[in-house]
């Protein structure tokens, strides 16, 4: 259990949280239920997921292996989704195919050789996102836009692995005018993505705590929220 005044500012949060998100949609033309609302749970507790799991948030995402391995075996998203949303290490690849109902960062071919062989090992399908270095920061993880075509390919070509769209995290110290046109660029890859690869490919994930309504309003299907709905992470827990 955790406290009844934590679980009533989180209510609250996602409350205004999914108000913006209708207003972000209903500005951009856009039907609000188009938009999935992930809780970026870095660092929560077993607890304040599964509190938080009652709230109108779509689907959970994981930075960390271990946490998505311990959320998932406590039951803590009450069966809502969990995504992978954080560097993989292809050492891990094991641990995450068949937990994480999307793994939304796969970046390089390699990693993808290890999903399609622990996806096939399991008997599944794994969905992926590709995750795009929109902003071409050396200390980010991320194909470049150059490097998406291959990669893109290479994943269309494996049989336990479904592409489903483009993942990316604009620079954080871009201006909004600034952000809003990486958003923009995504957009339009995932567009050209879908005239390449087919209509399947259907998921935009971008967007945070600081910037969701820009992503919605340039074609976000998935917002990744943490500090907006759990407020300021304390990594001392950790």
């Amino acid at each position: 259990m955790i406290p009844q005044q934590q679980l009533s500012a989180m209510t609250e949060n996602v409350a205004k949280i999914r108000e913006t998100m209708a207003q972000a949609a209903r500005e951009a033309g856009r039907d609000p239920s188009e938009i999935l609302l992930c809780a970026a749970c870095k660092t929560r507790t077993v607890e304040e997921v599964t509190a938080s799991a009652a709230l109108p948030i779509d689907l959970f995402g994981e930075n960390h292996v271990q946490e998505l391995v311990e959320k998932t075996d406590a039951g803590a998203y009450c069966g809502k989704p969990g995504h992978f949303i954080g560097h993989l290490q292809t050492n891990k690849v094991n641990k995450v195919v068949g937990r994480a109902a999307l793994i939304e960062s796969v970046d390089s071919v390699r990693l993808l050789d290890k999903i399609e062989h622990a996806a096939a090992a399991a008997g599944l399908t794994q969905e992926i996102l590709i995750e795009i270095n929109i902003g071409e920061e050396s200390s980010k993880s991320g194909v470049d836009v150059d490097g998406l075509w291959a990669l893109a390919e290479s994943a269309m070509n494996r049989p336990h692995v479904r592409l489903r769209g483009l993942m990316a995290i604009p620079p954080a110290t871009a201006t909004p005018d600034e952000t809003r046109a990486f958003f923009a660029r995504m957009r339009e890859l995932l567009t050209q993505a879908r005239s390449r690869f087919g209509s399947e490919l259907d998921v935009l994930s971008m967007g945070m705590s600081g910037d969701y309504p820009l992503a919605i309003r340039e074609g976000a299907t998935i917002v990744r929220i943490g500090t907006a709905i759990y407020g300021a992470r304390d990594y001392s827990k950790k």
